[in-house]
């Protein structure tokens, strides 16, 4: 694999599967040293062996992003150790439950809303000041065509998704320069959120996650010049 980021800090966050796990290990095979952050330490410990089997290098960060307080000090952490924060991948969500909006439980709501929109917010509020020190800093969030639709029962993910792309695409709006941010829609994949909301979906006619690791890594390299707008991996 080419070392088109070699010698750049990459941080993913749901690092220890699925689409994140497979951009983790894109990352590393092209340069990068990858902060990989998650909840458990057996998956971010596996990706790490797979970071290193492809040749990278990482840092295993076993967080709940709804500690905000600790998204916090994870910035300060990286100043102190690396100055700068080359490129952000945010990954990490939550489903919830396919439900109609009047039987969606209120503490569900509330998780919906600190993973996929509140969590973004902290680490866009914790990490910009490191982007903005990188010489070619770069941010990509990742949506999902259900942001667009009001399909029934999927309100409280598609909700979440709909003000994950408006916060993104305001905060790309607000920045200029050699900071570039952008949004990922993966569509379907073979992960286990999609395995949970399409139960009876043959994977086999889906791609793998690692279908998107060059697509990743172009999008954050130097030499992507995108900037606020929506990529969908399938067309």
């Amino acid at each position: 694999m080419s070392q088109s980021l070699k010698g750049r800090i990459a941080l993913v966050t749901g690092a220890s599967r699925g689409i994140g796990r497979a951009a983790a290990i894109a990352l590393g095979g092209a340069g990068a040293h990858v902060i990989c952050i998650a909840r458990t330490t057996g998956g971010l410990e596996e990706t790490d062996d797979a970071i290193q089997k492809a040749g990278g290098t990482a840092t295993l960060v076993p967080l709940n992003l709804k500690d905000f307080a600790a998204i916090d000090r994870l910035g300060a952490s990286i100043f102190d150790r690396w100055g700068k924060l080359d490129a952000l991948f945010g990954n990490a969500a939550m489903l919830g439950m396919l439900t109609p909006l009047t039987q969606l439980d209120p503490k569900l709501f509330g998780e919906l809303l600190d993973i996929n929109i509140t969590a973004n917010y902290r680490l866009i509020r914790s990490l910009d000041p490191l982007l903005r020190q990188s010489d070619n800093g770069r941010a990509l969030f990742v949506t999902s065509g259900a942001a667009t639709h009001h399909t029934p029962f999927w309100g409280g993910y598609a909700m979440t998704k709909a003000a994950l792309e408006s916060m993104v695409l305001t905060y790309a709006a607000e920045s200029s320069g050699n900071l570039k941010i952008n949004l990922l829609d993966p569509g379907a994949v073979r992960t286990a959120m999609r395995a949970k909301a399409m139960p009876g979906e043959d994977p086999s006619s889906l791609p793998r996650p690692e279908a998107l690791g060059p697509l990743v890594v172009e999008l954050l390299s130097p030499a992507s010049s995108k900037h606020g707008e929506r990529i969908r991996f399938q067309k």
